[in-house]
């Protein structure tokens, strides 16, 4: 591996053009932050995101990009500037991956950037274990072949780097599962054969058959969902998610020519370890559903051996990664180590039983909590139980709960006569090893570039970084603009109910005045839970979820549409 100085990244990224794929993506905005703070002199940064137009484009990065906390350290540098700083380096594509050329309408537009783009990082995906399979297919899989076909076109292009998952091993790997490339139809099931083609041609014929049956769209979601994860587990894939990302890892390898290939596969992402500021996270990730769903005392107890070893890994460690194979790559031109699995269970392993310890240590010594959390959650210690069907009845309303966090929770899990049993498989990094002692010795570089999982002390950091930070970030309270009048409908009634300020809730640090809460009932508010109840026949649940509005709920079914007029209310602070 060629020799580097505290100055080689810098180097590098001078004066470069770099097209990044699924801008708005959690691990995409960090890598996108660490590339413009070490290196402000790139020359341009083709940013792709899913728009009908470069308007929305714009916007959507100011929004779900730039404007948020991740980004304040380059705006307390650039202040006024920061602004005009984006614009002169920053270009907002509107485009969708599954199209060829990324269905990019400014021909102009298509020519500038095939004649510029030097470096490609394709991390677009869905990353939804069950997604519908044609949606999967176009993003994951197809999304992949349109990105190398892209980067076969552009004379500069020197490296592309396509992100993937670690997961796509699948259910039968055992034991240290290597850094090895999938051959163009190889199967994690041996009586199986994989023919992509096919798989197009199957979600073809499967949408043409739902649509002559004139069903509705909740139909056909749920149909091409079951169709994904049937033909997935046919090939032995856990889930539609992996199995896609696996089959756009084959056309990539496949199809790529001479261009210089790298591929990572990072395990299960969690929040920053230190940069550019530590804890920070954006939703609820993977295995942090577990710990939302016992501090809110949704449950007490979970599927697994407590021996479990768990793959979590800090998602400024993964850009690091990142940046550090471009320049690696850069130097030696080779392909021979493409393959890079970036995560934690073989250098820095934490077990569920540590894992447990943790979480109930964390909720105990924050007594605040309890003002948000059930009590149980400070009580009762949680607990990985390997026997699910000996030890464990669950109450109704919680079962879709945890059939949520099983799915989420599925990569440490493999489907065994239908019950869930731990998996013990780690993954090999000796490629991603050779990254890091690419850059040992080279004191700047190995300081702002960590990526070695045995600096992470798991206590220290989950204690007092990724779980306040997880707090802070994904379970604060949500504002939301809605309607004073709530519409609520029952089949071809419709109710209108006006809403009052009412109730107070002082201990709420929101923006906007803290007695903006509503009545929808004369019934008696429940802050704890969230929830207004009436004792006969409705509970109110009420939310943001993610990046999106979250509806109004009666235990009845009944609909609820929000209106569109001017008023905040204090919706809910917690995820559900």
């Amino acid at each position: 591996m060629a020799e580097f100085t505290s100055n080689s990244v810098e180097e590098y990224f001078k004066g470069k053009t770099i097209l990044v794929t699924g801008a708005t993506g959690f691990l995409t905005k960090v890598f996108v932050e660490k590339i413009l703070r070490v290196q402000p002199n790139i020359k341009r940064l083709y940013l792709l995101v899913r728009a009908s137009n470069p308007d929305v484009a714009l916007q959507r990065l100011h929004t779900e990009v730039f404007g948020k906390e991740l980004f304040k350290i380059q705006r307390e540098k650039w202040g006024e500037k920061f602004s005009s700083f984006l614009s002169e380096k920053v270009v907002a594509v509107a485009g969708d991956v599954s199209l060829h050329n990324f269905g990019i309408k400014d021909q102009i537009l298509v020519k500038e950037m095939l004649e510029e783009i030097e470096i490609i990082v394709h991390s677009a995906a869905t990353v939804t274990f069950d997604e519908r399979y044609d949606i999967a297919m176009g993003t994951n899989t197809m999304g992949a072949y349109n990105a190398i076909n892209f980067a076969k076109m552009c004379p500069r292009i020197e490296v592309f780097l396509f992100v993937s998952t670690a997961y796509v091993c699948g259910n039968k790997a055992k034991g240290l599962i290597p850094e090895e490339p999938f051959r163009m139809g190889q199967t994690i099931k041996t009586s199986s054969k994989l023919d992509i083609s096919l798989e197009k041609q199957l979600i073809e014929e499967k949408l043409s058959d739902i649509q002559t049956r004139n069903a509705n769209e909740k139909t056909i979601t749920s149909m091409m969902k079951e169709l994904g994860t049937t033909r997935a587990n046919l090939h032995g894939w856990q889930d539609t998610y992996a199995f896609t990302k696996a089959m756009g890892e084959m056309v990539v390898t496949s199809t790529k020519g001479n261009i210089p290939l790298i591929i990572t596969r990072p395990t299960a992402i969690i929040g920053t370890h230190s940069e550019p500021f530590e804890g920070w996270i954006e939703g609820v990730r993977t295995i942090d559903f577990v710990f939302v769903e016992y501090f809110k005392g949704a449950i007490t107890s979970f599927v697994g051996n407590p021996e479990i070893i768990l793959d979590l890994i800090p998602v400024d460690m993964v850009a690091n990664s990142m940046i550090i194979a471009l320049l690696v790559h850069s130097k030696n031109n080779s392909s021979n180590n493409l393959i890079y699995h970036i995560g934690t269970s073989l250098r820095n392993p934490i077990k569920s039983s540590d894992l447990q310890d943790i979480m109930h240590l964390y909720i105990t010594k924050n007594p605040w909590l309890k003002n948000y959390a059930k009590s149980s959650a400070l009580y009762e210690k949680f607990t990985f139980n390997p026997n699910y069907t000996e030890d464990h009845e669950f109450p109704q309303h919680k079962i879709s709960r945890l059939k949520r966090i099983i799915n989420l929770y599925r990569p440490y899990f493999r489907d065994f006569e239908g019950v869930y049993v731990p998996q013990y498989d780690m993954f090999d990094d000796k490629n991603t090893e050779k990254l890091r002692m690419a850059i040992k010795g080279v004191g700047s570089v190995e300081r702002e570039f960590n990526l070695d999982p045995k600096s992470i002390d798991w206590k220290d950091y989950l204690m007092n970084v990724h779980f306040p930070g997880l707090v802070k970030y994904s379970m604060q309270p949500k504002i939301l603009l809605v309607t004073p009048f709530l519409y609520v409908c029952s089949g071809s009634s419709m109710k209108k109910i006006e809403l009052e300020i009412k109730d107070t809730f002082p201990r709420y640090n929101t923006s906007v005045d803290q007695s903006a809460t509503r009545k929808l009932f004369p019934v008696e508010p429940d802050p704890r839970r969230g929830t207004y109840k009436r004792e006969s026949d409705a509970q109110v649940s009420y939310g943001y979820n993610n990046d999106r509005m979250g509806a109004i709920k009666l235990r009845k079914q009944i609909d609820v549409v929000l209106g569109s007029k001017y008023l905040f209310f204090v919706l809910y602070f917690r995820p559900f």
